[in-house]
C-alpha cells in the first residue's frame, strides 16, 4: 500500500518500499524551528485511585488526539504538537507516566499495566475513544490498547518505537545496533540526530532540560505480546514513522514491521533521529494530522 505526500514535506514510503523523497530545504528549515506559543490549556493531577498522574488538556469539541510520550521524557515533550493539532480542530492532550514528571509511582507500581493507566485518565476526563500517537517506549502502551481493546482507539501511531516485538531475530538486529558503550553515550546522542544537533544547539539544550526534569520511569508492564503472528491480527489503523538517522529502529526494520501490519503506513522522516515530533515538527505534524483526517474522510 503505497503512502502519499502529507502536505509537500513528509517522505512517505509505502509497505511497497516505494520512497517519496522530501524536498532538502523541507527538512532543512525544520531542523531550526522554535517552539511556538502554546495554545490555551489545562493542567491537573487526575486521582486515579491507585496514582495520580499529571496531565495537560486543550479541551474542546475536537477528537481527541493523545500524545504517549518516550522514555526519555515526560508529558512536556509535546509544545511542537500542542498549539499545531489545536489549532487544527483537535483536543489535544498529554500526561507523564508513572514517576516522571509531576506524576506519583503509585500505590501498585510492581503490578499496574500501563495501558490502564491511561484508558483510567481517558475515563477521568469523560473520553471514549481517542487517536493515541506514542513515541519510542509511548508506543509499546499505544499498541498494547490496540490489541486488547481495539474499540477505544480511533487510530494509532507509532513514532520512532521498537514497539516491543519479540520476535527473536528482529530483537537480535535490534540490539545488535547497540553496541558495548552505546549506553554510555549522552542521551541526546542516542535520541537526537546528527543533522539536529548540528543546526539547532539550542533546541537540544531545551530537550535535555525537559529531559533532565522528566524523573525516573517505572517499569512499563504490558497485556500483550508483540509478534508478526499478533500484529497481522491489528484492526486499528495504523501509522508507522521513524527518522532516517534513528539509532533504535531505523527505516529498514521499520519497514518490515509495516509488512506485517495489514493497511499500516510507513513514514520516514529526513533529517531526523529518534525524536521525529521534536527535530522535524512540521513534518511530523502535518504527517499526523493529514492521516488522521483521512480516517474522518472515509
Amino acid at each position: 500500500m503505497a503512502a502519499g505526500m502529507v502536505g509537500g514535506l513528509a517522505g512517505a514510503v509505502g509497505v511497497t518500499g516505494t520512497a517519496t523523497p522530501v524536498q532538502a530545504r523541507d527538512s532543512m528549515k525544520g531542523l531550526t524551528t522554535p517552539i511556538p506559543p502554546q495554545a490555551p490549556m489545562t493542567e491537573g493531577i487526575a486521582d486515579l485511585g491507585n496514582t495520580r498522574l499529571w496531565y495537560w488538556d486543550t479541551g474542546g469539541t475536537g477528537e481527541a488526539v493523545v500524545f504517549l510520550h518516550p522514555g526519555s521524557g515526560s508529558g512536556e515533550f509535546y509544545p511542537y504538537q500542542q498549539p499545531a493539532f489545536a489549532k487544527a480542530g483537535y483536543r489535544a492532550i498529554s500526561y507523564s507516566r508513572r514517576g516522571q514528571h509531576r506524576s506519583e509511582i503509585g500505590t501498585d507500581a510492581d503490578t499496574y499495566f500501563a495501558a490502564d493507566d491511561l484508558l483510567n485518565l481517558m475515563s477521568h476526563l469523560k473520553i471514549d475513544r481517542f487517536h493515541a500517537v506514542g513515541n519510542a517506549l509511548g508506543g509499546y502502551i499505544g499498541l498494547d490498547i490496540a490489541m486488547s481493546q481495539p474499540d477505544r482507539l480511533r487510530s494509532l501511531v507509532l513514532a520512532c518505537s521498537m514497539m516491543g516485538i519479540s520476535e527473536p531475530e528482529f530483537a537480535k538486529v535490534l540490539q545488535s545496533l547497540r553496541p558495548k558503550g552505546f549506553e554510555e553515550l549522552p542521551m541526546e546522542v542516542k535520541e537526537l540526530g546528527p543533522s539536529y544537533r548540528a543546526a539547532n544547539p539550542a533546541g537540544v539544550a531545551e530537550w535535555k532540560k525537559l529531559h533532565d526534569r522528566s524523573g525516573t520511569r517505572s517499569p512499563v508492564r504490558l497485556r500483550n505480546k508483540f509478534t508478526w503472528a499478533t500484529l497481522a491480527t491489528l484492526k486499528v489503523p495504523t501509522l508507522l514513522i521513524t527518522g532516517d538517522a534513528d539509532l533504535w529502529i531505523p527505516p529498514y526494520l521499520l519497514r518490515q514491521v509495516g509488512e506485517k501490519i495489514p493497511n499500516s503506513k510507513v513514514v520516514i522522516v529526513p533529517d531526523s533521529g529518534h525524536g521525529a515530533q521534536w527535530e522535524q515538527p512540521e513534518i511530523f505534524n502535518g504527517t499526523v494530522i493529514e492521516f488522521v483526517r483521512a480516517l474522518a474522510a472515509k
